[in-house]
């Protein structure tokens, strides 16, 4: 198995909605910022890789059809390098509602991360920290900068990936441009709409209270 879809759209742009679709069109398992937290041995691999050390992506991706999000939407390139048959997907979302949105969770998410001591390399949120914190914005999580980053970001996507491997896709338009692009049927359940900011917020409880019981026993 290796990959066949890579996302390289930032997180808060439908990731996790694309993730469930992919999955539903055969292309699971797929890779998201979830998969850290719930697999923290992959921590070792991605403080390594965001330290610009070489890494073998087979080592996270052997088990995965696909992926999206934050941490491999940063390393899009590499892995597009690596996996040259797999088609690429940039979901994007308007600017100022991607950045109303990313303030109302992921950054909030930044400032709980950068309380815990740096030298922790177990904790999942130090995954958070650096790729999405210090690689992505620079630690800088005013709007302008945050804005800045993302259209940025989206552009040298566009610039990189061939046309022909690329799909510029909004989650808003549902299976058809999805479907074509992979040429796959379009099934015929509804489009899947998931991660809202109370999901997202649920889902970091969650994972805190795991934490919690783990530490505790």
């Amino acid at each position: 198995m290796s990959l066949q879809v890579i996302g390289a759209g930032l997180g808060r742009t439908g990731t996790k909605t694309l993730q469930a679709a992919l999955v539903e069109l055969g292309f699971g398992p797929c890779h998201h910022m979830t998969e850290v937290f719930e697999h923290p041995e992959q921590m070792a691999f991605w403080f390594r890789a965001v330290q610009g050390e070489a890494v073998d992506w087979d080592d996270i991706f052997a088990h995965y059809r696909a992926s999206v999000d934050w941490p491999s939407a940063h390393f899009y390139k590499q892995l597009a390098d690596r996996y040259p048959d797999a088609k690429v997907i940039l979901s994007k979302r308007d600017p100022e509602r991607w950045a109303d949105s990313m303030a109302e969770t992921i950054l909030k998410v930044m400032t709980q991360a950068a309380a815990i001591p740096r030298e922790d390399p177990n904790d999942p949120r130090q995954a958070t920290l650096f790729i999405v914190g210090r690689d992505t914005f620079g630690y800088d999580y005013t709007r302008a900068n945050v804005i800045a980053a993302f259209e940025r970001h989206n552009a040298e996507v566009v610039a990189s990936i061939a046309p022909e491997r690329l799909l510029i896709f909004d989650p808003a338009q549902g299976w058809a441009p999805l479907c074509a692009f992979l040429n796959v049927a379009v099934p015929d359940t509804e489009f899947p709409r998931t991660n809202s900011r109370e999901e997202f917020w649920a889902r970091i409880a969650e994972r805190d209270a795991a934490a919690a019981k783990a530490k505790d026993d």
